[in-house]
């Protein structure tokens, strides 16, 4: 739990607070960017949540810290239910005509990254991995299983392997990433798409890492891994760090421009949510 007297210097007084056990994942800027912003080292509040949205989503970015970092004052805490604040993760994802779903509880062993759920009517499928929580467990049991865990690259496995055996799940992995998590039943190779099913395809993007992969559901959502963000006009973006080839990252990138995407779900950063058309121009500009 977060500690009062480990607090993060510039925090503005209020009930909110980030101790310095953050990690600085961006993650709490990323769902309450009203309230958080970065403070060099770490993260902080910079503006106490005044409306109930604020309030809601400051509430999101505490549930959701991988390591605990955002707490409540206790002269404070009976003006907020956490544990409802719990019970209404996982989130949907707005505008979606599909269900896809945030699932919180960010693991510290993907430094904080986002992990997502795919219902589909041919198998569930998770896409790169939460903590491993009996919440998120039993969530998952009541939306019919999971039959797949794909796994974006070798920075976001986290907890795949418990979650694989919970449920029977085959953990899809590039064989270039393959030794992040060497027992996945199902291993890429090359550098093609590869089909699932209709709605599903799978996109190599070598650069950020050698086995670095996209998801592609229903032309709709893009799953990008640590390749694509939004910048602060919420525009596509490419992340800030390249461990394997920004030349190889920069070449993938021009072969993804063949697909259609309205929505973009990255594992750190915002998501960006545009038409198809936008979305192409923006991702082009990047590419130019």
């Amino acid at each position: 739990m977060a500690n009062p007297q480990n607090i993060v210097k510039q925090n503005v007084d209020g009930a909110f607070f980030v101790d310095q056990t953050c990690i600085s994942c961006s993650n709490c800027r990323d769902l309450a960017p009203q309230n958080f912003a970065s403070a060099g080292d770490y993260f902080a509040v910079f503006n106490q949540p005044k409306t109930d949205s604020e309030r809601a989503m400051s509430l999101d970015a505490l549930v959701c810290c991988p390591v605990g970092a955002i707490g409540i004052q206790s002269e404070n805490k009976g003006e907020y239910d956490i544990k409802k604040a719990i019970q209404l993760v996982p989130k949907e994802i707005a505008n979606s005509s599909a269900k896809v779903f945030y699932l919180g509880f960010n693991s510290p062993d993907s430094y904080g990254g986002k992990s997502y759920f795919i219902k589909s009517g041919s198998g569930n499928w998770m896409v790169d991995s939460p903590k491993f929580t009996r919440h998120l467990v039993d969530w998952i049991k009541s939306q019919g299983g999971l039959s797949h865990i794909f796994l974006t690259h070798r920075d976001d496995v986290a907890q795949a392997g418990d979650y694989a055996k919970e449920f029977g799940a085959k953990r899809i992995i590039h064989r270039d990433d393959l030794d992040a998590e060497p027992d996945s039943e199902i291993v890429l190779e090359g550098v093609e798409p590869v089909s699932f099913d209709s709605n599903i395809i799978i996109i190599p993007q070598p650069g950020h890492t050698k086995g670095h992969c996209m998801l592609l559901f229903n032309e709709q959502f893009l799953f990008t891994g640590d390749v694509l963000t939004a910048d602060k006009e919420n525009k596509l973006a490419q992340g800030g760090y390249c461990w394997y080839s920004w030349k190889v990252q920069q070449e993938s990138l021009a072969k993804l421009a063949q697909f259609k995407f309205s929505v973009t779900l990255p594992s750190h950063g915002r998501s960006v949510i545009a038409t198809q058309k936008l979305m192409s121009e923006q991702l082009r500009a990047i590419i130019r």
